[in-house]
């Protein structure tokens, strides 16, 4: 199958402004998410998808290929969509630019399911070790049936007890796949849908529209940064 990975990265984020390019041990984020991709397909079928021209001349800069996108992309998977557009290809992987200690192996593992299930959305997800990622609004937690089909995915600490007590648990991981037509049937929508708004979960939208999505277990090495706090989280990490 011919494969791209995709970045989505905005500037104007509204929890974070100016993440992609804020700076983590000498590197960018985006940078250092770049960093993760290439080892899987290659440079040459790594793309950064914007809409700001500070991340078009950062790309420029480090030898990083991008793609033009609106700035009325409702969300990274609107991004990915528009950028699908314009850059061909049998299957899309999404990684988020705010994953800045993914690993190449867990990209290609999503990889390597979605060629033996064409046609399915797959987004990953890995074992919750602390209650404050479970009780954290940050972090989507995710239940999914015994075949490892989507319920839901929520900010909320699910799945709950009576006594609210953290037992065990899963979040998401930000590698999608995504066929061509579930892209389009997804930026199809002008608005979000009612549990995406909700939530803040773009990958809501399929469960709305009737997709399954496919999760993916995959190593626990993910720390998304979200606000400025988490970049710590990603320094202490990497110190490590």
């Amino acid at each position: 199958m011919n494969t791209l990975i995709l970045i989505p990265a905005r500037f104007a984020s509204t929890r974070y402004p100016g993440k992609p390019l804020v700076d983590i041990a000498g590197k960018s984020l985006l940078k250092r998410v770049w960093e993760r991709c290439v080892p899987v397909l290659g440079k040459e079928k790594v793309f950064v998808a914007t809409d700001d021209q500070r991340i078009v001349d950062h790309c420029e800069e480090h030898g990083m290929q991008w793609v033009m996108t609106p700035d009325t992309c409702l969300t990274g998977t609107d991004r990915l969509a528009a950028a699908a557009e314009k850059l061909a290809a049998d299957l899309y992987i999404n990684v988020q630019g705010d994953e800045p200690m993914i690993q190449p192996d867990d990209i290609k593992k999503v990889i390597d399911l979605a060629e033996q299930t064409p046609g399915e959305v797959l987004n990953a997800y890995c074992a919750i070790e602390t209650e404050v990622d479970y009780n954290s609004r940050t972090v989507p937690k995710v239940v999914f049936r015994p075949d490892g089909r989507l319920l839901y995915m929520s900010r909320a600490p699910i799945p709950g007890t009576k006594k609210a007590d953290f037992v065990r648990a899963n979040k998401q991981v930000c590698i999608y796949a995504f066929p061509p037509q579930a892209l389009r049937d997804y930026s199809a929508k002008a608005e979000k849908t009612p549990l995406e708004e909700l939530e803040d979960i773009e990958i809501l939208r399929f469960l709305e529209l009737g997709y399954d999505v496919r999760m993916v277990p995959v190593s626990g090495s993910s720390i998304a940064v979200d606000t400025p706090e988490d970049v710590e989280r990603v320094l202490k990490a990497l110190e490590a």
